[in-house]
């Protein structure tokens, strides 16, 4: 019988328990649980892969604590600049964005260049006119507000300083604390196939339009039955260099090793040469999954119709 399967994650680096409030920590773990729960109802009830991981990272943009959609970190200019992709490992379509602002849940919008755009990846204003052609949801400025985001990027935007998501108060901007926040998520339905989706607000201070590893396909997302669906959240300009997410299939496809080999060899060997940190989910077409990293902790959770159902955030 095929195994379905759906993990997610809410972003890498260093997490670290003692650094971390209960209410931190809960709401952290309900926020995974509920993007899982609601990715597995769509794969439970016969629904795509496709289907469920755009589900799932709705979910996650609509949580103001994960970077991305709702939650995302403030720009150099004082703004949010979003990047999402999506992508079917049935037929390798793919729909990538970035550099939208004000898109309610970008990874829609990324969905909707998959479904209705003869291109793979629109940008900026470009982005924008195709949103308000296929009439996806907008936010004023006021929606995208957090205090605690607002503050960090308060802490550093008269620097050319940039921060990978929360950092502690009062805290040197060259010294810290790091975590990459990104939210994503990888599925194999009923049929065996596969997607994978992820969605990010990037650095805190950002400048120049700058993007990272999430919205290009083969990089930070990437889906492809014949080997793995992936997703990432690190450092996007080292998982950049290293095509991160396409490694893992090419390693699964010409060498022939396991998901989770492939993954580890990617996360915990390459990556660490070039000071890449981060890490990543996957599944495969038989409904195996792994959920790797380097740093000290990675948001994460998998739920399996074989019976496996876990949250967690620390190593």
């Amino acid at each position: 019988m095929q195994v379905f399967t759906i993990a997610v994650h809410g972003g890498s680096g260093t997490i670290i328990k003692e650094d971390m409030t209960p209410e931190g920590e809960q709401v952290h773990i309900e926020g995974l649980g509920k993007a899982l729960a609601i990715g597995y109802r769509i794969l439970e009830k016969g629904g795509s892969s496709l289907e469920a991981v755009e589900a799932a990272i709705i979910s996650l943009e609509n949580n103001i604590h994960f970077n991305a959609g709702r939650g995302s970190v403030f720009t150099k200019k004082g703004r949010q600049e979003m990047d999402a992709a999506i992508m079917d490992g049935r037929t390798l379509d793919a729909g990538a964005i970035a550099g939208v602002r004000n898109i309610r849940n970008p990874i829609q919008l990324a969905s909707a260049v998959l479904h209705h755009s003869p291109h793979v990846f629109l940008s900026g204003d470009g982005a924008d006119e195709f949103a308000q052609q296929q009439n996806i949801a907008t936010e004023e400025d006021a929606y995208f507000f957090s205090q605690f985001r607002y503050d960090q990027w308060l802490s550093i935007c008269d620097s050319d300083d940039y921060a990978l998501d929360h950092s502690k108060k009062n805290i040197d901007a060259l010294t810290i604390d790091k975590k990459m926040g990104t939210v994503g998520a990888v599925a194999c339905d009923m049929e065996g196939n596969i997607a994978a989706a992820t969605s990010t607000g990037g650095m805190t201070n950002k400048q120049f339009g700058r993007i990272g590893d999430t919205p290009i396909p083969g990089i930070g997302t990437y889906a492809n039955n014949a080997t793995c669906a992936i997703s990432c959240t690190g450092h996007g300009e080292l998982f950049i260099r290293s095509v991160a997410a396409y490694d893992v299939s090419c390693l699964m496809e010409y060498r022939g090793v396991s998901l989770h080999e492939a993954m580890n060899i990617v996360v915990n060997d390459k990556l660490v040469k070039i000071g890449g940190e981060g890490g990543m989910i996957g599944v495969d077409a038989k409904g195996n999954a792994a959920l790797l990293f380097n740093t000290a902790g990675m948001y994460r959770g998998v739920k399996s119709s074989s019976g496996l159902n876990e949250t967690a955030i620390y190593r």
